[in-house]
């Protein structure tokens, strides 16, 4: 069975768990997907019955099943459904789950949304062959044909995702392949010295990534099959073009050379059979032709080596003069190439000297003579931007539309400067790790057949059409006309790409006409917002030709192709161009404006404007690492600064976002204190529009690491503005924004003081409950700081904060796990407090996150730990009840992280007060432990210039110390 869901997915040596992969973090992240939502897909499908159930290890507990379908009892779970034996659709007994359908399936990815990625995992790594536990071993069914089609779609786009690299790997690439194809194909035909009869594809189809045989194939370094017809052989050649080299396939043979009906058609892999395997076409054809292999060294034709150990074609040329050929650019119909390349003099003529075998123009102008061929790498690109997927349908957009022509010379009356250029190399520049990432290689899903689409699709190709035939005053007529649909549907979006409308509209940005520049740049701003459309500028060199559009003495011009920067530059190979070309200096310098009062002048109003396009332009682009250090190396700091002033809201959202954006790094932090923007950004957390506010309140989040920070947000009296953003508590983003900037500025005491005033206390505890995980994060990393008040943790027990904060430690966030055990060991220093958590079993569930695999949660559970013990009525008898606790402690004194040592000192500290504990801890090897702790990364630490490092490593010290005086003390009493 064709189908296996696995092939494309890299696993581990061993073969029974996946590697920690990029490439396995997007298949994992595409069939989540796919899984989560097939119910709502497709119901029908979702309701079949598995042949045999998939079974797994499973991190979802009882409690996560709260819906009336599901039965539990007596701690599992099953299904109100059964199957035809009588057996539940699903049963869990933890940790291990059965399930039956993809409606279960799909169910409990939707329990708990924390564990969807580890669930999916899970069920890969336990049942390698998923689609024949599906459907058993035997065909399937009629009833199942359809789940079978949308499984080999979902197969489909997981290997394509899979063989994406395969352009970029082995000693053969699909472009030197193609080129040797098509050079080939040109001398085949009728005449003594043609060099074979007819060379063939078995698929049209070609792939983003210009191979033609099947992804599953491709997955083994395969790139196209062909059937060769020699002068002077039979049977006909059957060849497959692998990355390792070229062979003759027996299996393709038997097969009859037609291989898979298309690329989608799923049948099992066929191992071709291989007898001899060849470095190119051309060395095999010479071994198996002998007509072929006499012509063709006959006329010097060969395949040579280059420096970049790529494989290229190469011959001898004339020289043009003397053949009174003209080289023309390639701009002609495929057919006058192919024709002229055939009329290439190929006979000695008496009296000359032996000529070479002169290369077609199509030939020549492919760039052949070059190791890189950037014709062919453009026109990939342009391939992979058409291409479209959905699940369910039958076959993927055809590749076979007529292209377009974009040099200048397709537009009438329009002057071009030069044609539409190819985006630049690779660069060996990371990105900020941090930045998010658009999903740059998620495929387009559109479920419209050519009857579905409405009548502005095939009106706005229509004008697009004669959009590229026209004239100048016509061009601006119809760019014009296209502005009157809503350009902001996917469906317009998409028609003006799929008949090539983009090309059309980035290369009229390259020619003279203003109106024309215009007109293009407001049509490109609207459909940019499509992420497909996105890309598709980028790699049709768009973003290079706005970019020099910045130079541009028309201020609406300038605004335009900043406003459609910023919407390209949603992912991050679009932000890299624009620094590589030159886009930020030039960004920055649209900034330089001079804000002025509420009433501006015409001219002001423009100057504004363009600064704000340039702001938003910037925004979009400092979510780059390299970017943020660009926009300071070209003075925008001091001009945001500037702008900052300014009394226009929507001049300040760019500008405060793009501020928010760069305050994560500390060079930020330290100009916009030194810029005095503190105060702008507070005095702003007052005014009437909520996105101004939330992204003030980020930046102060940000910035308040700093203590000086902290206290110029106290000096300037945006404290308590923070605070009465609170009760917006509907804007969960503004709110996570907000109760953010609270949680740093409460690192400060004197902010703490200020906060008691404000009862912020008491706010913060009724946001512990139906929250979204960013705000909750927050929410308890204050309450933690506010804990250093000990009226404040009064006010918490007084507002019934304990138990929403110890039903947090069961959660899965590890930044959510630091902050609710700081939050909860403040509290625990309170006797009062300490008998509600002890009462609700918080340090049991404490002791439990020992165990988690992050350092950081594992270290402020032990600090949390201390003051239970120190405050527990029998703190002796409550350690010893938890069922190898001791143990697990000792044991991470072997921790590698000196933070974790630090707490579990500390903690061991406090345990052996008690006689018997210290007696369970002394069998576990505790004393050499801490003795050869002593004599590590501690006594160094002391020294440290890290105030922080350092006070840990002498409190660890400290605590060894005591400890082995309590040792002393029960040994010799």
């Amino acid at each position: 069975m064709g189908v296996t869901l696995s092939r494309a997915i890299q696993w581990s040596s061993d073969g029974n768990k996946l590697e920690n992969s990029l490439l396995n973090n997007d298949i994992l992240t595409e069939i989540m997907l796919f899984t989560e939502y097939f119910s709502e897909s497709h119901p029908e499908e979702a309701r079949l019955t598995f042949s045999e159930p998939l079974q797994w290890k499973t991190s979802l507990e009882v409690s996560d099943f709260t819906s009336e379908i599901y039965d539990v009892r007596e701690g599992s779970v099953m299904s109100q459904e059964h199957d035809d034996n009588g057996r539940p659709l699903l049963l869990l007994n933890p940790p291990d789950i059965t399930v039956h359908s993809f409606y279960h399936l799909s169910n409990i990815l939707q329990l708990n949304k924390n564990k969807n990625r580890k669930e999916v995992q899970a069920c890969l790594e336990a049942n390698k062959e998923v689609v024949k536990k599906i459907f058993g071993p035997d065909t399937p069914s009629i009833n199942e044909d359809h789940l079978f089609n949308i499984l080999c779609q979902l197969d489909e786009k997981l290997l394509d995702i899979a063989v994406k690299p395969i352009n970029r790997e082995g000693r053969l690439s699909p472009a030197a392949v193609n080129t040797e194809i098509d050079l080939l194909k040109t001398f085949c035909g009728t005449g003594e010295m043609r060099l074979l009869k007819s060379v063939r594809y078995t698929s049209d189809y070609v792939f983003s990534n210009g191979c033609r045989s099947p992804p599953w194939r491709q997955m083994d370094g395969e790139i196209c099959s062909l059937i060769i017809e020699t002068c002077d052989t039979e049977p006909t050649l059957f060849i497959t073009c692998n990355t390792n080299g070229v062979f003759l396939d027996e299996g393709l043979k038997r097969r009859g050379g037609g291989g898979e009906k298309s690329y989608n058609a799923v049948e099992s892999y066929n191992s071709p059979v291989i007898n001899e395997v060849f470095k190119d076409l051309v060395t095999l054809l010479k071994n198996k032709s002998s007509h072929f292999a006499e012509v063709a060294d006959e006329e010097n034709f060969a395949i040579q080596d280059v420096p970049s150990a790529k494989k290229i074609l190469h011959v001898e040329t004339v020289d043009a003069e003397k053949t009174g050929q003209t080289l023309k650019p390639y701009n002609s119909e495929e057919k006058n190439v192919l024709k002229k390349a055939r009329q290439q003099p190929v006979q000695n003529k008496p009296g000359n000297r032996k000529k070479k075998l002169e290369p077609s123009l199509k030939w020549k102008n492919l760039g052949l003579t070059s190791p890189y061929d950037e014709g062919e790498v453009k026109a990939r690109k342009i391939r992979e931007s058409k291409k479209i997927f959905e699940y369910g349908t039958k076959s993927p957009t055809s590749e076979s539309k007529k292209k377009t022509n974009i040099s200048g010379s397709s537009l009438p009356g329009l002057q071009s400067s030069q044609k539409i250029k190819t985006p630049g190399g690779a660069e060996d520049f990371s990105e900020s790790s941090s930045e998010d990432e658009e999903d740059e290689e998620q495929h387009e899903r559109r479920a419209e057949t050519a009857t579905d689409l409405p009548s502005e699709y095939w009106q706005i190709q229509k004008l697009v059409k004669y959009l590229k035939g026209a004239n100048q005053t016509a061009t601006v007529i119809v760019l014009c006309s296209l502005r009157d649909f809503n350009l902001v549907q996917d469906t317009c979006q998409l028609a003006i790409r799929d008949v090539g409308g983009l090309e059309v509209l980035i290369n009229l940005l390259d020619t003279d006409e203003i109106r024309c520049k215009i007109g293009s740049l407001k049509i490109l701003k609207e459909i940019s917002c499509n992420s497909q459309i996105r890309r598709t500028i980028a790699n049709l060199g768009g973003l290079q030709t706005m970019v020099s559009i910045l130079d541009s003495s028309d201020k609406e011009l300038k605004c335009l192709a900043a406003e459609t920067i910023a919407n390209v530059a949603k992912f991050r190979r679009a932000r890299r161009m624009v620094r590589q070309h030159g886009g930020i200096q030039r960004l920055v310098e649209l900034l330089d404006c001079v804000p002025a009062g509420e009433s501006l002048s015409l001219e002001q109003q423009r100057d504004v404007e363009v600064a704000r396009c340039g702001a938003l332009a910037l925004w979009s682009c400092s979510k780059s690492t390299w970017n943020k250090e660009a926009i300071r190396r070209a003075g925008g700091i001091p001009m945001l600064g500037r702008l900052l002033k300014s009394p226009q809201k929507n001049m300040l959202i760019p500008v405060v976002g793009t501020l928010q954006e760069c305050a994560s790094e500390k060079s930020y932090r330290i100009a916009i204190q030194a810029e005095g923007m503190i105060e702008d950004l507070v005095k702003n957390l007052s005014c009437d529009n909520q996105e101004l506010q939330m992204h003030c309140a980020s930046a102060i989040f940000k910035c308040a690491e700093d203590k000086h920070t902290r206290d110029l947000v106290r000096q300037y009296d945006g404290l308590k503005p923070l605070v009465t953003l609170l009760n917006e508590a509907e804007n969960k983003q503004l709110l996570a924004a907000t109760t953010g900037a609270i949680w740093k500025c409460s690192i400060s005491m004197e902010n703490v003081a200020k906060f008691q005033e404000y009862k912020v206390v008491e706010i913060l505890v009724r946001l512990l409950t139906n929250q979204p995980e960013e705000v909750l994060v927050n929410v308890v990393g204050a309450l933690g700081e506010c804990g250093q008040i000990s009226e404040n943790l009064a006010t918490i027990r007084r507002s019934s904060g304990i138990q929403p904060l110890v039903n947090l430690l069961t959660g899965t966030n590890q930044a959510l796990l630091v902050n609710v055990t700081k939050a909860v060991g403040a509290c625990a220093t309170d006797p009062e407090n300490m008998m509600i958590i002890d009462r609700l079993d918080g340090v049991r569930l404490l002791w439990s996150l020992l165990k988690n695999p992050n350092p950081e949660v594992q270290a402020s559970a032990a600090w949390a730990i201390c003051p239970c013990i120190e405050n527990a009525k029998d703190a002796g008898e409550m350690v010893r009840s938890f069922v190898g606790g001791l143990e697990l402690i000792v044991n991470l004194l072997k921790s590698q992280n000196k933070d974790v040592l630090a707490s579990v000192c500390a903690a061991i500290a406090k345990i052996a007060k008690d006689v018997e504990n210290l007696a369970v801890i002394t069998d576990h090897g505790v004393v050499p432990m801490l003795a050869s702790l002593t004599n590590t990364l501690l006594l160094v630490m002391i020294g440290s210039t890290d105030e922080i490092l350092q006070e840990a490593a002498a409190s660890c010290v400290a605590n060894i110390r005591r400890l082995a005086l309590a040792n002393d003390k029960a040994k010799y009493g």
